[in-house]
């Protein structure tokens, strides 16, 4: 098991996109993500949350659920140390899955996108590869690594240090290059970076970088 990705749909704000399910690919949806998931005919594996943000219209459906696969539903405290979210990604990790892909992370209230962005640190930091998507936005975290864009990308580029320095942080291949900088957590130099067509790569040598691209 794990050998696939998970998907993880939360509720935030959600573009309605095609979300590519493969053999393999365990789906959880967190609380009220459960309805964008039915809005976008994606198959779900599990349900977690405190059920907070359920719409009313479906919780028929779900206390269905919970009588005819009652291991399909997991309902969480309201008072609890992680958030849904977190205790989804928890369970995909205990699964065995190494690739997380979040949906429905971002919008809302503030505090809901920088406690996501968090989670994208707690996988990195458990030895996980993860991204927070959306139509026109993907988020993840590089730690003392690379990582590489292929030519032909377009949009932006930001880069935001996630401890109070991060060391050793090159740009190659954007319009904006950097060489061996230290990037501080209290000034934002890495902010909209651009495309430029070409192969791109972007390196921390000590640290950890939260990364956005954004398309217009």
């Amino acid at each position: 098991m794990g050998e696939g990705k998970c998907i993880v749909v939360g509720a935030g704000d959600f573009t309605p996109i095609e979300i590519d399910k493969k053999e393999g690919d365990f789906c959880i949806a967190v609380d009220g993500g459960y309805l964008y998931c039915k809005l976008i005919g994606l198959a779900v594996d599990l349900l977690i949350g405190d059920m907070d943000s359920i719409d009313e219209n479906i919780r028929p459906e779900i206390e269905a659920m919970k009588e005819e696969s009652p291991e399909k539903v997991i309902v969480l405290n309201p008072e609890k140390d992680d958030t849904d979210s977190l205790a989804a990604l928890r369970i995909g990790m205990e699964k065995g899955y190494k690739d997380f892909r979040i949906y429905g992370a971002m919008g809302g209230r503030v505090e809901h996108t920088i406690a996501n962005i968090q989670c994208l640190s707690f996988l990195k930091n458990n030895g996980r590869k993860a991204y927070i998507m959306d139509a026109n936005v993907m988020m993840t975290v590089i730690k003392n690594e690379s990582i590489k864009f292929d030519k032909g990308m377009d949009g932006f580029l930001s880069l935001f240090s996630l401890g109070e320095k991060a060391r050793g942080v090159t740009i190659e291949g954007m319009k904006y290059p950097l060489k061996e900088a230290t990037v501080t957590n209290d000034y934002p130099i890495g902010i909209s970076n651009e495309f430029i067509g070409e192969e791109c790569v972007i390196t921390v040598e000590e640290g950890m970088l939260l990364l956005i691209v954004s398309w217009a």
